[in-house]
């Protein structure tokens, strides 16, 4: 259906027809000359009208709007409601991103809101309530995606979420196995003697070697096996009250055999130029905890083959895990090492005060007088060409003389202090660049004869490339934790601005003067540590005027002008380390183990008896004539009373 256009008539007269054309006119006696171009176009204005009122009003509407959410952030804050205020700001910031007042409380609130969220949901979590805390954690990385402790965080969560999962469903019915899984689960470590018996042995035999491995045997209850190609020879055995462990190693010393437990009641005997043959082998994997990069990881894998022999290693740097097949002493002494290497690194919080005071100092006093004229010759009267001679005595010449000369009493005193004190945080002997100040282009490269090498001018845009140099407070700072919580920091410290420029090769370069410090100290924690002396004082002092006048006591201000210009920059570093770990060594670190012989690693483990306090096994049975040894062996046995209280 298509519309009517407005009617437009006076009263008593004809109206607008709809048929109308788009650009036909009416012009009857009596009506209104109207197009329908007309209406649009007035339709059209006043649209950009509103639109551009609207736009006006805006302006102001949108910074009200900014100010009142500020507003609201401030309440917020001062009424400890972090989400609030965040909230709040992070509107007025949108509103207004340009403004250096919102963005900074945007990003001071949104860290305060973030840590805020992570300690609630530490809270939950240290009360087992695992989802609400992994929602406070999610919380805190939405407001900070920067905030890398609530991601370790939820990460840890979330790892404890499916572990309970597990668990819960482990209790529900176990997920069935493969058989590869169910004979890995079946799998056990390196076999423990379980002797019936662990009462000391005092033993005097003076036989074979398989007779005395038969007799602890008997007195022990453990089966003893010998390798067929054993040979035993005769020797001479005495023990006093001598734990089970210790009477097979000292028979194994004395006969030069070796044995090894091959179920919880029997051991193997053999030469001991056998030992690799028949000596256990177990694997087991380590995971480095501390180790940051793949270097370090392989630092404790040659700890581990320059003094274990270990020759069979696999390392991880993926997963930070070291795989081992070796002998059991050999897992149990690596086990030790790497508790011993993998220690988290010491760390130092450098604090650096950067204080430059400049002072500037200008006199001006005297008069600028004119300094120069001119004399000419004035044209004779006889013609262009042509000089009157006798009128040189007339007043002929044409002087100029200045009249302009102004007196300047003029003093400035200026000072300047700048003070920057950023925080540097490192690991132990690891690298921290603090550069504050600009960087400069500088122009290196080739250049190039014009026309040739054999003549012509050189081109300075052929080959011409660009590098930046840093300009202004360059530190660098390399921290060693030492002992007695001291700490090793090798400076280098560098002062640079642009002086000039210099013209090379039609290029112009900047120039730059530096000062620079290099040097190492040893400071204790905490204390502070002043770098000063770079120090620059320059003093300019100049005079203009009428020679001999300008230089009279009081008449050279009044026909000269002097100039004093003194200025003066020093540049204070202080250093203060804080040290936040250290890796002390421990007590259990520093202890000594017997590790067995240059040759052989064979530990030797405490009595646990003698921990306990108990000499003896109360189910301990006496040797019995059934337990004596063979005949004929000239062997004594006498099992072991219980122990004497004052020869313990």
């Amino acid at each position: 259906m298509r519309k009517s256009l407005p009617q437009w008539s006076r009263i008593g007269e004809t109206k607008i027809s709809p048929a109308c054309g788009a650009n036909r006119q009416i012009s009857e006696p009596g009506e209104y000359s109207i197009s329908i171009r007309t209406v649009t176009a007035g339709k059209m204005l006043r649209v950009m009208l509103a639109a551009f009122l609207a736009m006006a009003l805006s302006a102001p509407a949108h910074s009200d709007q900014a100010s009142a959410a500020y507003s609201r952030g401030l309440r917020a804050e001062n009424e400890s409601h972090t989400d609030a205020a965040f909230e709040a700001y992070k509107i007025a910031h949108q509103l207004k991103p340009k403004d250096t007042k919102f963005l900074v409380a945007y990003l001071r609130t949104r860290s305060i809101a973030a840590q805020d969220h992570v300690r609630k949901g530490q809270i939950l979590r240290d009360n087992f309530k695992l989802q609400e805390a992994a929602a406070e954690f999610q919380q805190a990385f939405m407001i900070d995606d920067t905030n890398y402790a609530a991601q370790q965080e939820m990460q840890v969560t979330m790892e404890l979420i499916k572990q309970k999962a597990r668990e819960a469903a482990a209790a529900a019915g176990p997920k069935p196995l493969t058989p590869l899984q169910i004979k890995a689960a079946q799998t056990e470590g390196p076999v423990e003697l379980e002797p019936i018996s662990n009462t000391p042995l005092t033993l005097r035999m003076t036989t074979t070697t398989d007779n005395v491995y038969k007799t602890i045997g008997k007195l022990a209850g453990i089966n003893v096996l010998f390798d067929m190609d054993y040979k035993p020879q005769r020797i001479t055995i005495e023990l006093d009250e001598v734990p089970l462990l210790d009477a097979l190693r000292m028979v194994a010393l004395e006969s030069k055999t070796f044995w090894r437990p091959i179920s919880n009641k029997a051991i193997f005997v053999s030469a001991d130029s056998r030992r690799k043959e028949y000596e256990d082998s177990v694997m087991t994997t380590f995971y480095v905890r501390n180790a940051g990069t793949p270097a370090e990881l392989q630092e404790i894998v040659g700890t581990l083959k320059g003094i274990l022999e270990i020759s069979k290693v696999q390392v991880n740097p993926t997963h930070s895990s070291i795989t081992l097949r070796g002998t059991p002493d050999q897992m149990v002494l690596a086990q030790k090492l790497i508790s011993d290497l993998d220690k988290p690194k010491a760390e130092v919080v450098i604090d650096i005060a950067v204080l430059e005071v400049s002072s500037d100092r200008m006199r001006t006093l005297g008069t600028t007088i004119p300094t120069s004229t001119s004399i000419a010759l004035q044209a004779a009267a006889g013609g262009v060409g042509t000089v009157n001679f006798g009128a040189l005595n007339g007043g002929k010449f044409v002087v100029t003389v200045p009249s302009s000369a102004s007196f300047s009493f003029l003093m400035s005193d200026s000072n300047t202090k700048v003070l920057q004190n950023p925080e540097i945080r490192v690991l132990d002997q690891g690298k921290a660049s603090l550069k504050i100040g600009d960087r400069i282009p500088i122009a290196t490269g080739s250049f190039s004869a014009v026309g040739g090498s054999s003549g012509g001018g050189i081109s300075p845009i052929v080959n011409t490339q660009f590098q930046y140099l840093d300009v202004g407070v360059n530190i660098d700072v390399t921290p060693h934790v030492l002992s007695d919580r001291e700490v090793d920091l090798k400076m280098v410290l560098e002062v640079s601005s642009v002086t000039g420029s210099t013209n090379i090769g039609g290029i112009s370069q900047p120039t730059i003067g530096q000062r620079h410090i290099e040097h190492e100290m040893r400071v204790a924690d905490g204390e502070v540590n002043l770098v000063g002396g770079i120090l620059e004082d320059s003093e300019t002092q100049s005079l203009g005027g009428y020679p001999w006048i300008g230089e009279l006591p009081i008449l050279k201000y009044l026909f000269s002008q002097e100039n004093k210009d003194r200025r003066k920059t020093e540049i204070v570093f202080a250093i203060i380390p804080h040290i936040v770990r250290t890796d002390d060594a421990t007590e259990e670190n520093l202890r000594l183990i017997d590790i067995g012989t240059g040759t052989t690693i064979d530990l030797r483990r405490a009595d646990q008896s003698k921990k306990t306090g108990s000499s003896s096994d109360p189910d301990a049975k006496p040797a019995t004539p059934g337990n004596l040894p063979p005949k004929n062996s000239g062997a004594t046995v006498a099992p072991s009373a219980p122990a004497n209280p004052a020869r313990r």
